[in-house]
């Protein structure tokens, strides 16, 4: 999920409403500007677009703990690349996530309200609402108290719950970035390192119990999907030696 330099001249607004629009038209969505049905504005979970990823390996072996790690520093190491990796997801569409187009914090059919430290329940816009996940989540990663980086520095006691709850902001912050901006995401063609990052995440939670399944429910289709280990191919009779030219030949996934 690392970014890469890219030669190509950078993509400017325009370019990308083009290509958004060019998304819109090869979907489902009837010209009398009514709201389609939920399910057919899941383009996420069409195959031509869940098929793309950026590895193509089982992603468990990377969660699990290894033996010579501390629990704790695995969470640490793990939720600060996480929070890091979604914020920059996010950044590459956030010129289009704005107080207009996203009135509310959405996904699916749920509506997310921010609370502040004293438990005020506040209705805001997404992009409000993602700068308070991601300022949150900034104070806890680089505070030293709860996320230690010094040789024999202690976690608290409240880490773990610390931890769960970084992973659920996180988790809205991506199932917005489905349901209210895949196409710009596929627009800029980096619907496969989404995938990939969503998949990996939901991997590591489920690994480590660290989001309520209930909380998680919503993305079931798209999770059930991208986290599905590959089926191994069926056995065939043994096949012919190959013939040199044979031998250069590409299988493409």
């Amino acid at each position: 999920m690392r970014p890469q330099k890219n030669p190509r001249p950078p993509l400017t607004a325009k370019m990308v409403i083009q290509a958004v629009g060019k998304v819109l038209r090869k979907s489902k969505t009837k010209p009398n500007g009514k709201k389609p049905p939920a399910e057919e504005k899941k383009q996420y979970v069409e195959p031509e677009f869940t098929k793309i990823r950026v590895v193509d390996f089982d992603l468990k072996e990377l969660v699990v703990l290894p033996r010579e790690i501390d629990l704790n520093e695995w969470l640490a190491s793990n939720t600060t690349t996480f929070f890091n990796l979604i914020n920059l997801q996010y950044s590459t569409i956030s010129e289009f996530c704005t107080g207009e187009t996203c009135q509310a914090m959405t996904a699916c059919s749920t509506i997310y309200y921010w609370y502040d430290e004293r438990g005020k329940k506040t209705k805001c816009t997404a992009p409000q609402y993602v700068d308070f996940v991601m300022s949150l989540c900034q104070k806890l990663v680089t505070d030293e108290e709860i996320f230690p980086t010094k040789y024999g520095k202690e976690f608290p006691n409240s880490f773990e719950s610390l931890v769960k709850k970084i992973c659920r902001y996180l988790f809205h912050v991506l199932a917005h970035l489905y349901w209210a901006h895949f196409k710009e995401t596929v627009a800029l063609d980096l619907h496969g390192h989404l995938n990939t990052l969503y998949a990996h995440f939901i991997v590591f939670v489920r690994e480590f119990n660290l989001i309520d399944p209930k909380e998680t429910c919503i993305m079931d289709d798209l999770s059930e999907i991208l986290c599905s280990p590959v089926p191994a191919p069926a056995p065939s009779a043994p096949a012919p030696a190959p013939s040199p030219s044979s031998q250069n030949h590409v299988t493409e996934r």
